[in-house]
């Protein structure tokens, strides 16, 4: 295969190669996967490209040290399996993360043919993702080797990455893993959170698959904080636990309007179209209100994922209102690409003051003023600030607020002996995950705040390591 690609990329300069993807005006009317994915032959092209550094800074950028080199070697080598293999000694997401994770930000960033500033990266997602759907495709999973039972027990809370890489961990390091689930389908954010078009829910199923393959016992509709305690987990005779349950509850602007019918919070809004199919009504029987003229309050992924929806659902319009630039703006460059082709408008600059409703309490207009940028804030980015006499109205019918997520409460509320942060985070140790509480662990979103996949899995990693050791002592 591809015997014209000579192997070093300083004697033939290879482009990056584009992933194929769906027509825009095709996808924005079905809830498929937006990008198909790389062929054999574009990922051995791909691959190609790496210069195998001897000192490889990209590992340095991902959170859960990935042998990026090694598993893309593997694939220049056709090794497809192999690679995938490779990846999962240490990353058990791999489908998911070469399709969610920040590539740009984080291992690609470091990558010795972007920092030269004269050629692109090398695409590293993509060649992950292209390596676990091989495997999982062609090859199915392998039980890997697993260490003797110790018989111990850890229980997780939550299914989304941080539980689940906590748990793939453990259970093969010998521990008996049981995972308790709050809604009726396991994959935490994965699921409820990130729409069809950008993870397809067979691939999370997949990975859940994996993990009871291993022997991992999964409880769906279990509410730790409410159906059972930690207290009462630790009775029953688990000798850690690990608290993943993330960062699921919704943040209003609390502006006048918020409460009138056809606005969501974006938790709602994909929720019930990502894990309750609200958009297959009467087949599922949770409908949603179907907008005709829908705005989308936010910049990041969240509210990408929101907007692209909306025009899925059947909106004759999708806009992003955002209050900073384009520049500021925290979401991944290719969501923002994918969402300008699909002919979403952006109104930047632009801060929602109040939204009007009708006699029936229904939307019908969103109030908003002009933005400019000030001196930088606490972030980094420019703080705006409203410009005088800039007031317009916007008619929509549907509003959907994805400016950010709140921690979970169930656990804090239910566990005093947990501390938290003023902001309603776990506070727990950087290293282990370790909480205030002796024998609970926790990571990701409920720790941290809302952030990647890929944080939430190091984490993970992270008090499996050190639950582990606890557990053996």
């Amino acid at each position: 295969m591809n015997e014209e690609i000579k192997p070093s990329p300083s004697k033939v300069k290879t482009p990056r190669q584009k992933m194929p993807e769906q027509d825009a005006s095709a996808r924005t009317r079905n809830f498929q996967e937006v990008p198909f994915g790389y062929t054999p032959e574009l990922a051995v092209r791909e691959a190609s490209r790496c210069v195998q550094c001897k000192k490889p800074k990209c590992i340095e950028g991902c959170p859960v040290n990935v042998s990026i080199p090694a598993f893309i070697k593997l694939i220049k080598e056709e090794k497809f399996t192999e690679a995938a293999r490779k990846i999962k000694e240490e990353n058990s997401l791999p489908a998911v993360c070469g399709r969610v994770c920040p590539q740009e930000e984080q291992c690609e960033s470091f990558c010795i043919l972007g920092a030269k500033g004269k050629d692109q990266p090398v695409a590293i997602g993509n060649l992950e993702r292209f390596a676990a759907d091989w495997e999982r495709e062609h090859e199915g999973f392998i039980i890997p080797e697993m260490a003797k039972p110790t018989g111990k027990k850890v229980a997780i809370v939550g299914s989304g990455p941080a539980g689940l890489t906590a748990a793939g961990d453990l259970i093969r390091r010998g521990h008996e893993v049981t995972i308790f689930e709050a809604l009726h389908k396991a994959g935490g954010v994965l699921v409820y959170g990130i729409p069809e078009f950008r993870l397809p829910k067979a691939i999370v199923q997949a990975e859940v698959d994996y993990l009871k393959k291993l022997g991992v016992r999964v409880f769906l509709n279990r509410i730790v904080g409410r159906s059972v305690t930690i207290p009462e987990l630790f009775a029953q005779g688990y000798g850690a636990v690990f608290v993943g349950s993330g960062a699921g509850a919704p943040q209003f602007m609390n502006i006048p309007g918020e409460n009138l019918n056809g606005v969501f919070s974006a938790n709602e809004y994909l929720t019930r179209s990502n894990l309750m199919k609200a958009y297959a009504f009467p087949d599922y029987d949770t409908p949603i209100i179907r907008g005709t003229r829908v705005a989308t309050i936010g910049g990041g992924n969240v509210a990408m994922d929101s907007a692209r929806t909306a025009l899925r659902l059947g909106a004759e319009t999708s806009a992003i209102i955002y209050r900073r630039s384009r520049t500021e703006m925290p979401a991944r460059a290719a969501e923002v690409h994918h969402a300008e082709e699909e002919g979403i408008k952006f109104e930047l600059l632009t801060l929602p003051v109040r939204i009007v409703g009708n006699d029936k309490g229904f939307v019908q207009a969103l109030e908003c003023v002009r933005m400019e940028l000030g001196e930088p804030d606490e972030s980094g980015r420019r703080r705006p600030v409203r410009v005088p006499g800039s007031e317009f109205t916007i008619e929509v019918d549907t509003v959907v607020v994805a400016i950010g997520n709140l921690p979970n409460p169930l656990i804090p509320d239910s566990t005093p002996e947990i501390k938290t942060s003023p902001r309603g985070t776990i506070i727990a140790e950087t290293d282990t995950g370790l909480t205030s509480m002796p024998g609970v662990f926790a990571g990701g979103d409920i720790v941290t705040g809302a952030a990647t996949v890929i944080l939430a899995m190091g984490a993970g990693k992270a008090s499996a390591r050190a639950i582990d050791r606890m557990l053996k002592q």
